[in-house]
């Protein structure tokens, strides 16, 4: 997909992320002269284009004190991980929940909830409730805990009409 000469200063604007003010888009838009919902409008039809993949906050768990994080992942009844997972990715302290192909016979598991607590005993707390919400549904759960600080990095030029995420 080619972009054109609008796309990639807007990708170049926003590649470091959004700005951290109440209106964001306005204030990319107010950089490019354009109006904050032309901003939003060409980002959101760059997702629905496929172009990107999503748009979201990120936050520094650990700069904010939550040390003790870990991805927590579930063997849950094919048939109600969906509805199950809705609930669970509303819960405090989960800030991502989905859905994963498992890979039998070493890993069962379909259903991955990212906790995060200043505490292992406060993840492992989570995970309670997590568990209690599955109830029967769920046959097995591990959590794995974050040993390092990946960074992450938002979209990105690649090439002449390469865009990554």
């Amino acid at each position: 997909m080619a972009l054109d000469a609008f796309d990639r200063t807007l990708i170049a604007a926003v590649q470091g992320g959004l700005p951290l003010v109440a209106r964001p888009y306005e204030a990319v838009g107010a950089l490019l002269g354009v109006s904050g919902e032309q901003v939003r409008e060409r980002l959101a039809s760059m997702l629905d284009e496929g172009l990107v993949r999503r748009i979201g906050a990120v936050p520094n768990h650990y700069r904010l004190g939550f040390t003790a994080n870990g991805m927590s992942v579930w063997d849950v009844d094919d048939r109600q991980v969906d509805a199950l997972a809705t609930q669970i990715a509303r819960l405090n302290g989960v800030s991502h929940c989905y859905r994963r192909t498992r890979h039998l016979p070493d890993w069962p598991y379909n259903l991955f909830a990212m906790l995060h607590g200043r505490t292992r005993d406060e993840v492992e707390r989570q995970a309670d409730v997590v568990a209690a919400l599955l109830g029967p549904a769920c046959r097995a759960h591990d959590i794995l805990y974050s040993t390092a600080i990946l960074k992450k990095a938002g979209l990105r030029l690649k090439g002449t009409n390469d865009v990554q995420d």
